[in-house]
C-alpha cells in the first residue's frame, strides 16, 4: 500500500522517548521528514542519535506544550524550514495518579495544562499553519483507554483525556471545510515510561484484561499512526481509534485461554 508520505513534514509533541520516538522512526521509514519536541534536551538527542545510527535525520526542537508561545515559536521555525507542516501529533502527556482527596491544585493545574490545554493549543497552532498553507493536513491527538473507562486514581487524568476525545470530534468538524483531517488514537496499557512504575506493581492486573495476554509496546502504535496520518486515511476524521490488543472486549477475556486446547 502506498502511504504517500515522501515530502511530508511531520511534528511530533513529546516525541523523545515511547510512543512519539516510535511514531517519529516511522515516519522517518516512510519518507517524512520529521520534526521532535520535548522539554528535556538530553533526551531529545539521544533520541535524534539513535535515529542518525538507522540512517534517519530527526529535527528537535525544546519546548513544552504548556509553554503556547514556545510551540508558536517551534512550529514557525519548523513550518519555515520545510515548507509548512503537513502532520502534527499531539502526544506529549503526563499522568499523576492519587487518591481524589489526595491532589493538590498543582497536580490538577498541571496535568490540565500539558494533556488538555496542549492539545488544545496545539490543534489551533498546526490548524492555522495548515490553513495558511492551503493544501489540507492531518492532526492526531493523544487520548487514552481512561477517556472510556476512568481509572481509581487518576481522576484528572481520565478528565484531560476525556476532554481531548471531545476536541478531536470539535476540531475535525471546524477544520473539515479546509481539508484538515483530525483523528485521535486510544492506546491501551502500554510499556512507556509514562507507565512504568504500575506496570511494574500490577501487570497480571492489566494483562488479565487484554484479549491479546500481552500489554503494549510503542512500536504497536507507531505503524498505525502513520496509517492514520496517510491518504490511506482521507475519508476519516473525528473519531478516536483504539489500539489495545482488545483491552475489555469482553468481561472475561481470559476464558478463551483457558479453554484453548480443550475442544
Amino acid at each position: 500500500m502506498e502511504l504517500h508520505l515522501e515530502g511530508k513534514h511531520v511534528v511530533i509533541t513529546g516525541g523523545a522517548t515511547g510512543i512519539g520516538k516510535a511514531a517519529a522512526l516511522e515516519f522517518a521509514r516512510e519518507g517524512a521528514a520529521v520534526s521532535v519536541c520535548g522539554r528535556t534536551m538530553e533526551k531529545l538527542v539521544a533520541m535524534q542519535k539513535e535515529c542518525e545510527k538507522q540512517g534517519f535525520q530527526v529535527d528537535i526542537y525544546q519546548a513544552d506544550v504548556s509553554d503556547t508561545k514556545a510551540m508558536e515559536a517551534m512550529a514557525k521555525e519548523v513550518a519555515e524550514k520545510n515548507d509548512g507542516i503537513d502532520v502534527w501529533v499531539n502526544n506529549a502527556g503526563i499522568a499523576i495518579d492519587r487518591p481524589v482527596l489526595d491532589f493538590t491544585k498543582e497536580d490538577y493545574d498541571r496535568v490540565m495544562q500539558i494533556d488538555l490545554e496542549g492539545v488544545f493549543e496545539g490543534c489551533r497552532i498546526a490548524g492555522r499553519h495548515m490553513i495558511r498553507q492551503g493544501r489540507g493536513g492531518v492532526i492526531i491527538n493523544a487520548s487514552s483507554f481512561a477517556s472510556k473507562i476512568p481509572h481509581t486514581e487518576g481522576a484528572i487524568y481520565a478528565a484531560a483525556k476525556s476532554g481531548v476525545s471531545s476536541f478531536t470530534k470539535t476540531f475535525a468538524a471546524n477544520f473539515a471545510p479546509y481539508g484538515i483531517r483530525v483523528v485521535g488514537y486510544i492506546p491501551g496499557m502500554i510499556q512507556t515510561d509514562i507507565a512504568k512504575d504500575a506496570i511494574s506493581e500490577n501487570r497480571d492486573l492489566y494483562t488479565a484484561n487484554v484479549a491479546l495476554k500481552r500489554l503494549g509496546v510503542p512500536e504497536d502504535l507507531a505503524k498505525p499512526l502513520v496509517f492514520l496520518a496517510s491518504d490511506a486515511c482521507g475519508y476519516v476524521t473525528g473519531f478516536d481509534f483504539e489500539i489495545s490488543g482488545g483491552k475489555y472486549i469482553v468481561q472475561d477475556p481470559g476464558y478463551s485461554w483457558d479453554r484453548k486446547g480443550k475442544e
